[in-house]
């Protein structure tokens, strides 16, 4: 056993876990035969395995009750600082001002609005929380919409134009299956047009009669928009676009000036953007730039001044010769008459250094959004009165080394916008943000109950060396009173306990981002530091190309390298690291694991996709075929077959892994990206082998856990429990 189940916090013992019987099944292909002893478990519907997950669950669940006490310590620690009653800060649209509210002892929000004061009230007023709302609608209130309901999702959210319908979409299986209805607003009452086994993102045209919905494939895959009239029976709904490409997912919505309907479709290297006046609604889309293979693209329509007056113009977000991607403009096209990349006017050149990100537009402004130094970040561009845009944004910021600033620009006709800025020590702070002067107003900061202050914590980027030479950042926060330095600069006095997290694909960056549940493991002398892997997309495109495909294994090392260079720096020591990853990051510390388990003291796999070449080898899964372009084809290559074969964590679980760390697994039942199969197959080998590993699972919830507030505090809770107690800090 190692020395972290010797040394610190151990599970109460309660005998060996679950028998999961061995079925040996034989998968060859290429050449490579694997035998898979635990595929019996994919048998969703057969009552065995139903019952072998539940036993799986109810042995973790006794082999935690010695934690009880902690988790509802941590849980009431977390309920303790959120203010529970609270309202968003309002957004104006047309003539209502909409936000949404929590109210203690309630699970999930309720939607409301409240009338405009006028056409020039662009200030939203400072609600109190608990107190009642002068003019205040209630479109939707979630609760009501649960009860008698384990699971809730909401997956569409539209009010149409005109402010009299809303549009809504619910899931109550968490299996991403949601039901469209609309609500007249007026009586509160539903209207019969109803649509079954919808994808989010739904939508009212601007006329407020027509409806565009998603519908998605066997493999769980948006493929068809539909529009629907209604009053009318959904029979006759009409197919307005249909993706038959398996890599392409599928999306539709409205530009911010509420000009075109866009169709919007991509696979994890192409994209291809599509057009109708959204005053004709029953017309034919139209495409911006055909695709080309590799050339991704978003397509977003300004009105800009020029010298002949105002023009419409399409700014469009490119990487065609332009890896970091670049930012042009162009005339919109005519029907039939699509724009070649090389005809349109380049306004923001590529830079190796800078990551394009999007671009908003509104009335009045242009906001861009990149990343540069592995930090994101918004610069704001006022349109001219006349004469035509000098291209020269303003780089918004507030100061912090670590920070998160985002411009959120409203609805087209807005004046000002509002910005957000958060960091590792900061709570989330919206300030009203006046593009004429440069004004800052700070419209909310997320409360912190208890006596919160960020001068208590501190924040730091710290670099790793990978084994090619690369440089990884790392950015830690820590609590000042638990964490001793012998100087300014210097690494602890004494090694920290210390959980590190990573994710490390489709190029998903972990900015800097304040956390409620976080401040309890700080506050318990626990450093938290994010390795910015590559795979990830915090250092540009480059940076995500360097950790897909036939360059996956520098995510695992990366990880391993920043785990090491916390070691050697004196920030913490194996026993008192703890490894942390979710979904694809659950990948990534399933395999850092098998490399380096002497390097961990624990390691928790959150929805992990861990049997990835399982899922990859075959194109009837949810994901699969879509997915080739971020992993691989194993089906058809055998090269990715042998790569993905060589760090898939399932299938190099070492013969004997007694000297593994501790592992916690969680899985929901109902997940359809990363199905429930493989953290179970995962765990049962792990156990097999002699790993000290246990599964959690959720038998109604999908990918992102259980729904509502509190049953996230109590899974959280669960969690934070298990490494504190891995950490030997479980009497803290």
């Amino acid at each position: 056993m190692s020395d972290a189940l010797t040394s610190f916090g151990t599970e109460s013992s309660t005998g060996a876990p679950p028998a999961t019987p061995r079925r040996p099944h034989q998968r060859t292909f290429h050449g490579d035969t694997f035998v898979d002893d635990y595929e019996w478990l994919r048998a969703k519907e057969d009552p065995e395995v139903v019952a072998h997950l539940e036993a799986q669950n109810a042995w973790t669940l006794e082999r935690q009750e010695h934690l009880a006490p902690l988790r509802q310590t941590l849980f009431d620690e977390i309920k303790g600082r959120t203010l529970e009653t609270d309202l968003s800060v309002p957004s104006r649209d047309g003539d209502w001002w909409y936000y949404a509210r929590t109210v203690e002892g309630q699970q999930y929000a309720i939607h409301a609005r409240y009338p405009a004061a006028g056409p020039d009230d662009w200030t939203p007023r400072v609600l109190e929380p608990g107190v009642p709302v002068p003019g205040e609608q209630v479109l939707l209130d979630q609760n009501a919409e649960a009860e008698g309901h384990d699971f809730f999702a909401l997956g569409s959210l539209d009010v149409s134009e005109d402010g009299t319908r809303l549009l809504y979409a619910t899931d109550t299986a968490g299996d991403e299956r949601y039901t469209l209805r609309v609500r007249d607003l007026a009586t509160g009452q539903d209207l019969p047009d109803e649509v079954r086994d919808t994808a989010p993102g739904a939508l009212f045209a601007p006329d407020g009669e027509h409806v565009f919905y998603l519908t998605v494939d066997e493999a769980w895959r948006p493929w068809r928009v539909w529009r629907h009239r209604l009053g009318t029976p959904g029979s006759d709904d009409v197919v307005v676009f249909e993706e038959p490409d398996e890599r392409y997912w599928v999306g539709v919505g409205l530009s911010r000036s509420r000009t075109y309907l866009q169709i919007e479709l991509g696979s994890k290297v192409t994209s291809e953007s599509w057009l109708l006046e959204a005053d004709d609604p029953t017309g034919e889309f139209r495409v911006v730039w055909p695709r080309r293979e590799g050339v991704e693209y978003t397509v977003e329509h300004a009105v800009l001044p020029s010298a002949d007056g105002p023009r419409d113009t399409l700014l469009i977000l490119h990487n065609h010769d332009a890896l970091n991607f670049e930012l042009v403009s162009s005339p919109v096209p005519a029907p039939g008459a699509p724009i070649a990349p090389e005809a349109a006017t380049v306004v923001v050149p590529h830079d190796p250094a800078v990551r394009l990100d999007g671009v908003s537009a509104s009335e009045r402004y242009l906001v861009l959004y990149y990343r540069r130094e592995a930090i994101s970040r918004s610069a704001v561009l006022q349109l001219p009165a006349q004469e035509p845009v000098t291209w020269d944004f303003q780089e918004l910021s507030f100061g912090q080394p670590l920070e998160s600033v985002g411009a959120g620009v409203g609805v087209w006709e807005q004046p000002n916008l509002k910005v957000g800025y958060t960091s590792f020590v900061t709570p989330q702070s919206l300030y009203l943000y006046d593009v004429a002067s440069g004004e800052r107003t700070l419209l909310k900061q997320q409360p912190v109950l208890g006596g919160y202050d960020p001068d208590d914590y501190d924040q730091r980027r710290e670099w790793a060396v990978a084994d090619d030479g690369t440089r990884v950042p790392v950015s830690l926060v820590w609590r000042k009173d638990k964490v001793r330095f012998a100087g300014a600069g210097d690494a602890p006095a004494d090694p920290a306990p210390l959980l590190l997290y990573g994710y490390g694909a489709y190029e998903y960056s972990i900015d800097p981002y304040f956390s409620v549940p976080r401040l309890s493991l700080l506050d318990r002398g626990i450093v938290f530091a994010v390795a910015h892997v590559r795979g990830g997309g915090e250092m540009g495109r480059a940076w995500y190309d360097d950790g897909k495909l036939g360059a996956k294994r520098n995510t695992f090392t990366d990880f391993v390298a920043s785990g090491r260079h916390l070691v050697d720096t004196g920030w913490t020591t194996p026993d008192r690291l703890v490894a942390d990853g979710g979904s694809a990051g659950g990948l990534l510390v399933g395999a850092a694991v098998n490399l380096a388990p002497e390097l961990f003291a624990g390691v928790l796999a959150g929805v992990p996709f861990v049997d990835a070449l399982t899922s990859m080898l075959d194109p009837t899964l949810p994901l699969t075929v879509t997915e080739r372009d971020e992993w691989g084809d194993p089906l058809n290559d055998p090269e990715v077959y042998a790569y993905m074969r060589s760090y898939t964590p399932y299938e190099n679980v070492a013969d004997d892994a007694t000297h593994y760390p501790r592992i916690l697994a969680t899985t929901s039942f109902n997940d359809t990206r990363v199905l429930y199969v493989e953290p179970a197959k995962w765990v049962a080998r792990l156990q097999a082998a002699g790993a000290p590993a246990m599964l959690k699972i959720e038998m109604s919830a999908g990918h992102g856990g259980v729904s509502g507030r509190y049953s996230a505090w109590e899974q959280i809770a669960f969690e934070h429990a298990w490494v504190l107690d891995v950490l030997g800090l479980a009497d803290r």
